[in-house]
């Protein structure tokens, strides 16, 4: 049976940070004193949750657009080339000719990696922007991604979320981690947000912050912050994904069992899954959650956050396939 809904796509508008990102492979432990090492393998690829997101989104045929900011040089004309090439529309994203595009170094081990950020644009995305952005496109559903790495944008947020839901469209939030973690303003946003897409260790630190005591069963947690509004969409790594409403019901779904290549983004796919059958009309949570799984497992078979995203045909041949839960 087909899993795809046959509703016309609802259009989205993805709000975040939009970078390059260079991922490094091998012994990449870096040895000072000027010390030259070879590692085995690197790519330039395009970074930032809410453009990793936005193209997933895209790949998967929801009409997609992006306001971010990227600065006139190198890395910005990669960004938007990289964008444009997956079908998301960069209508709204700003081009500065002062400040440069942000870039991530990715130091990637099979075990571990370790991230250096440059945040040249990315923090400089206004409330005026996005707010011209959603008036410009009129979506049917906001997502904002890397809430802490904008704190240009943070203070006018909640103002900002409140008159997307007036105006009828839905929000959802990926914080991703918070640098200093302080979690400060995730509390003032939860009222407004319809669905949050925390992975585990951000739902505990989150938890911790809105319940003002951290600790306890995860399932407990991602209640207690649905309690203030939000269903709670948990990303599960290799375990698939698992959401709790405001009602206090759990839904499940696991993770594809596949030849792994780098995980960078799966979260972010995870979101566009999600997101896309939102977007299709699927009602049912734990479809909605089959989508999100299979969409980030599938995203780990390639270098990069977009390298090898799911098409909506890949998905429903995913979950179609003898063994997978349904």
């Amino acid at each position: 049976m087909s899993m795809t809904s046959t509703a016309s796509p609802a259009k989205v508008l993805v709000v975040g940070d939009a970078n390059a990102d260079l991922i490094l492979r091998g012994d990449v432990v870096p040895q000072f004193g000027q010390a030259e090492k070879l590692v085995d393998s690197g790519d330039l690829v395009l970074g930032g949750s809410a453009s990793i997101m936005a193209c997933g989104l895209a790949r998967l045929g929801i009409p997609t657009a992006l306001v971010a900011r990227v600065g006139e040089d190198v890395f910005g004309r990669f960004v938007l080339a990289e964008l444009r090439a997956a079908g998301v529309d960069v209508s709204r994203v700003e081009v500065d000719p002062q400040t440069p595009s942000g870039l991530s170094v990715i130091l990637s081990t099979p075990e571990d990696r370790a991230i250096l950020t440059i945040p040249g644009t990315i923090p400089t995305l206004t409330a005026d922007a996005v707010r011209a952005a959603f008036a410009d496109v009129d979506p049917a559903h906001v997502h904002v991604a890397s809430y802490f790495l904008q704190p240009t944008l943070a203070a006018d947020l909640p103002s900002i979320l409140a008159g997307v839901r007036a105006a009828g469209a839905t929000v959802s939030l990926d914080t991703n981690w918070d640098p200093a973690e302080r979690w400060d303003g995730v509390a003032d946003l939860l009222p407004h947000v319809d669905h949050l897409l925390p992975n585990l260790e951000e739902l505990r630190a989150i938890g911790g912050r809105v319940l003002a005591e951290p600790g306890g069963e995860d399932c407990d947690i991602a209640a207690a912050i649905a309690a203030h509004g939000p269903c709670v969409v948990v990303k599960a790594g290799a375990d698939g994904g698992w959401s709790v409403d405001s009602a206090g019901t759990r839904s499940d779904a696991p993770g594809l069992a596949v030849d792994v290549v780098d995980t960078t983004g799966a979260g972010d796919s995870f979101d566009a899954g999600y997101l896309a059958a939102f977007a299709r009309g699927i009602e049912d949570e734990r479809e909605r959650l089959r989508w999100a799984t299979a969409a980030g497992s599938l995203s780990t078979r390639g270098s990069g956050g977009t390298g090898r995203q799911a098409t909506a045909d890949e998905i429903d041949a995913a979950l179609s396939t003898r063994g997978v839960a349904r």
